[in-house]
């Protein structure tokens, strides 16, 4: 398979949605004459013209209601926000909007619309430019979150959400776009709600998604050295959650650690934990811990913020205190 970088597996996407569905456009912020603020859109402006891949002035709000009206008229916009921290601005569009008018319409109107960007602790941008929101959008009936964390998983799934007849939230994370791997040409599918098992294991159930599951895999290879065999699991969705996945792992190991580069409090995290507490607690031999971002805003310092994230040590910790208890 060719081994291409998540942006270019994300450009390879659209490029082939947008070719095989002429009802598929681009708009955002520097979409187009700029090929993209993280050069994802790159060539794809010369290639579909300035009716397919618009740019827009700097108003989420606006673009995002343009998105979804132009959604129900039965066009399959892919809204790019810059960053998903501005999404904020355009949260009334999503939340009131995108993601109610199916039930409230009486199913009359459905919403195939990606609002897609970057999301994240990127380095160096502080407060205001790092939020994780995933939480927040996984929160809203009527709402699929999607987070890949492997080139091959971006193409995949972004093409996925662009064939969904309902509104999807894809998050981008901001480090990852450098990052290669293996990508298979052509027609690529990963199904929407549908978990990934990255590294089987027998002892310790790990659980994560985006970023983190680079960070996980590497403690998972330093707990192989003490002789603790442990299964990661990347979530790939997070609503719809696949769950049947996660039980079927934690019946096997009866341990869990869940890592998440989110805030802990209301968290993703916290959410799995209590279905899976609910479901199959009796196959638990230790508490379900948690990983998280430390619980505060994230600084502009870099080695303040790399002390905030999950770490290998820290997931370590976690996995000690479940595996010897």
């Amino acid at each position: 398979m060719p081994l291409i970088s998540y942006r270019e597996a994300l450009n390879q996407a659209m490029t082939e949605e947008m070719e095989r569905d002429d009802r598929v456009f681009i708009m955002g912020e520097e979409v187009a004459q700029y090929d993209g603020a993280y050069k994802v859109s790159q060539g794809m402006l010369k290639k579909f013209g300035a009716r397919r891949v618009i740019d827009t002035p700097i108003s989420e709000e606006g673009f995002a209601g343009i998105g979804i009206g132009a959604a129900m008229a039965g066009l399959r916009p892919v809204i790019e926000f810059m960053t998903f921290s501005f999404s904020l601005v355009a949260i009334d569009q999503i939340v009131n909007n995108a993601a109610n008018m199916r039930y409230m319409s009486g199913g009359q109107f459905a919403v195939p619309i990606v609002f897609r960007g970057s999301s994240g602790m990127a380095g160096c941008l502080a407060a205001t430019h790092s939020h994780r929101l995933e939480a927040w959008y996984a929160h809203i009936p009527g709402l699929t979150v999607m987070m890949p964390a492997t080139p091959a998983d971006a193409k995949g799934m972004l093409k996925s959400a662009i064939r969904s007849d309902d509104p999807v939230i894809f998050m981008e994370h901001e480090v990852l776009y450098p990052e290669r791997g293996e990508v298979p040409a052509g027609e690529h599918l990963v199904p929407i709600g549908k978990a990934d098992i990255k590294r089987p294991g027998s002892d310790v159930t790990l659980i994560t998604y985006s970023r983190s599951l680079k960070t996980t895999l590497a403690a998972a290879t330093q707990l192989a050295d003490e002789g603790i065999s442990a299964e990661v699991i990347d979530l790939r969705t997070i609503r719809p959650l696949d769950l049947d996945t996660l039980l079927h792992s934690i019946i096997k190991t009866h341990r869990a650690v869940i890592i998440e580069e989110d805030w802990p409090y209301c968290g993703v995290g916290a959410g799995i934990a209590d279905r899976v507490t609910q479901r199959v607690f009796d196959e638990l031999d230790a508490p379900i811990r948690r990983v998280a971002t430390k619980d505060a805003p994230v600084p502009y310092n870099r080695a303040l913020e790399d002390s905030m994230l999950p770490s290998v040590p820290r997931i370590v910790a976690a996995v000690h205190d479940v595996v010897y208890r």
